[in-house]
């Protein structure tokens, strides 16, 4: 073999052909992978049940704010402090159209009205504090009844406003007399 030949087989690729075959793997990965996030999961829709620990849990959240929905529930938003302006919700949200109770002096329940935003009726309004509390409320959608509390325990839920009002009462009265909390 001629040494000419000898040096032209074991020369390698060409930097035309090198560029070429970079150009064609970037293709099909941008086209393979344009739709897929790698990492972070998406959130789950947000729930009656996942309110707190979803909002809670969530990159926007700095330890308090208020969350609030309009528009039958369909639009949420939330706000870091008193003096900011609220934020969509960016996430999925599957509340229902919700009613939400609280108790009067008489251990009764009453309904929260809330007022509009946006020209629309607010429907939900949940404050977060820095001590990790939250309003502690009833909401009922056309599926059930859940106890939202306002510290540390789990929402619960129930098939009637009557049972959901008899816990929030039973857990009151289990906190104050257990002298744990205070």
């Amino acid at each position: 073999m001629s040494p000419r030949k000898r040096y032209r087989s074991t020369q390698g690729f060409s930097l035309l052909e090198l560029l070429i075959v970079i150009l064609i793997v970037s293709i099909v990965y941008f086209v393979g992978f344009d739709g897929i996030e790698m990492g972070k999961p998406k959130p789950k829709a947000l729930t009656p049940m996942t309110l707190k620990s979803t909002i809670v849990s969530s990159d926007f959240f700095t330890g308090e704010g208020t969350f609030m929905c309009i528009d039958k529930c369909r639009s949420c938003y939330f706000r870091p402090d008193i003096s900011s302006a609220f934020k969509a919700y960016p996430d999925a949200i599957d509340l229902g159209e919700l009613e939400v109770y609280t108790l009067d002096a008489q251990d009764a329940l009453v309904e929260l009205e809330y007022g509009r935003y946006q020209d629309e009726k607010i429907c939900l309004l949940v404050d977060f504090y820095p001590n990790g509390s939250s309003t502690q409320l009833i909401v009922k959608n056309e599926t059930a009844s859940y106890f939202l509390p306002g510290f540390f325990d789990e929402p619960q839920t129930f098939a009637s406003l009557e049972e959901a009002k008899d816990f929030w009462l039973r857990n009151a009265t289990a906190v104050s007399e257990g002298g744990e909390f205070y």
